[in-house]
């Protein structure tokens, strides 16, 4: 396969003419990234180095062996080192002071989360090493939690030592493993494993505590590959970043959430418009005009929610991304890293500088997306402009049959570009000749009905109009994690209409 890579890299050169649609052809391999059904497992540091922005990109389809790319991998130090000076809660109303009013839920739990943040801020997390012969280790990582006792109205900050190196952990296997060091408190451990997820719960003299905020550290990956471990500790970058709790959802932040995604997106297109930026896909119009609003902001739902809970808990799964959404604004998923090194709420993968992102940038320069990959994927507004490009260099190789049925129903023939998306064009043409298998023409096909969770067929499904309404047909094994990624992209939208 790298032979063919380079020797369709030396036909670019030698044949100057024939450079725009041999790149676009390495698009077939740039899935942006993918979710997993598999739990959420935490993998040893990320080393992205800066690269060789000419290079094509590599292939970023995913094979059986790589691992799911929503289990939790190591947060870049550059990612830790460039957090926003200070999140902004997005489209939050405006207070009116009215004399012994009662202050709203939402307005509680912004407070809460606030001062958590500030006691945080303030707290020195304790590092512990142990000795193996004469080599010096570091035991494992600290993670510190801000608690509230709605009883007493006290806080509480409460450390916790979790495994480093970071290991495989799947719910309802072994129990993960940790050491709570703060005496008279109880923990168990929720979910996850790294940075964005790592959650548990907590209670003290019968007493359940609630979680405001969390505190975790973030090493050099170059210092752990030296195994320093007391340079590792000295220079670590603690985060204060609060992953989703219950304790935090609210119907105010899920509504928020889904007003600031949309008016990202709008944003991202505005922007797209304003430069120009033209469709590679459909010659002679603009970027702007191919990919709704509605359809590009389903990824940054989609993207966090893994294929589990949504089997489980169907439209609340994406309540819980859109409330964190709504409460962290621009701040939300940024420090979403999967074990596949997949970044961000848009999870794009660069692969050291030959991979989607650095493919997106280059082959797409009106869009003038942020060169840097830690940054530009972290950024929200930024990402959304580079899955904005993906989607149409991904269209551009796809048959025309499919893209004549996406220019007449974008939305509902949203399900290509998100399953190129997902794993690259490779999917389309699998997804395409499955439908044919299932006799199911694009023409025909349609969004679930707003009763689609009485229907007895077994989803992931596609919808078809026929005589007797629009009817599931369930999708055949090709991809279970594409056929599941197109399940919740055709739930998501109508969220966004």
């Amino acid at each position: 396969m790298l032979d063919i890579h380079k020797r369709i890299h030396a036909a670019c050169r030698r044949v100057r003419p024939a450079v725009p649609s041999l790149l676009v052809l390495f698009a077939l391999a740039c899935a942006g990234c993918a979710s997993r059904s598999s739990p959420y497992e935490e993998g040893e540091p990320v080393i992205f180095d800066r690269a060789d922005q000419n290079t094509p990109p590599d292939d970023h389809t995913q094979d059986e062996q790589e691992p799911p790319k929503q289990e939790e991998g190591e947060v870049p130090l550059a990612v830790a080192e460039s957090e926003p000076a200070a999140a902004v809660a997005p489209d939050q109303p405006q207070e009116v002071v009215v004399k012994a009013s009662v202050r709203q839920r939402y307005e509680i739990i912004r407070d809460l989360v606030t001062e958590a943040q500030e006691r945080l801020g303030d707290f020195e997390l304790q590092y512990f090493f142990t000795n193996q012969g004469r080599k010096e280790l570091l035991r494992g990582r600290p993670v510190a939690f801000a608690l509230w006792s709605e009883i007493k109205s006290e806080w509480s900050i409460v450390q916790i030592e979790i495994p480093r190196p970071p290991i495989k952990w799947k719910p309802g296997r072994k129990p993960f493993p940790f050491i709570v060091r703060t005496p008279g408190v109880q923990a168990q451990h929720v979910k996850g494993t790294g940075a964005e997820r790592l959650m548990f719960t907590f209670s003290k003299d019968g007493e359940p505590l609630k979680v405001y905020g969390r505190k975790f550290p973030v090493f050099d990956s170059a210092l752990v590959a030296k195994k320093n471990w007391r340079a590792v500790a000295q220079t670590a970058k603690p985060i204060v970043y609060l992953p989703f709790t219950e304790d935090t959802l609210d119907p105010l932040f899920i509504s928020n959430g889904r007003k600031y995604l949309l008016a990202t997106a709008q944003k991202a297109l505005d922007d797209l418009r304003l430069a120009k930026a033209p469709s590679v896909a459909f010659p002679g119009e603009l970027l702007a005009d191919v990919v709704p609003p509605q359809v590009i902001t389903t990824l940054a739902v989609i993207e966090q929610t893994d294929d589990a809970d949504f089997v489980e808990k169907k439209a609340d799964a994406f309540n819980e991304v859109l409330s964190h959404y709504g409460l962290k604004g621009a701040e939300a998923y940024r420090y979403s890293v999967s074990r596949a090194s997949a970044l961000g709420p848009m999870q794009f993968t660069n692969r050291k500088g030959h991979g989607t992102y650095a493919f997106v940038v280059r082959r797409c320069p009106e869009a003038n997306l942020d060169p840097n990959f830690e940054r530009g994927a972290t950024d929200t507004l930024n990402a959304m402009k580079a899955a904005i490009c993906l989607f149409d260099l991904d269209l551009a190789q796809m048959s025309p049959d499919i893209r004549l049925a996406y220019r007449e129903n974008a939305k509902v023939l949203g399900i290509f570009p998100v399953a190129a998306y997902n794993g690259g064009t490779r999917n389309v043409v699998k997804l395409y000749k499955v439908m044919k298998k299932m006799r199911v023409r694009l023409e025909d096909l349609r969004l679930p009905e707003a009763d689609a969770t009485q229907s007895k067929i077994v989803c992931p499904c596609l919808w078809r109009a026929e005589a007797d309404g629009v009817l599931p047909v369930a999708i055949p094994r090709y991809n279970n994690e594409n056929r599941w990624y197109i399940e919740k992209y055709q739930n998501i939208l109508r969220v966004f209409e």
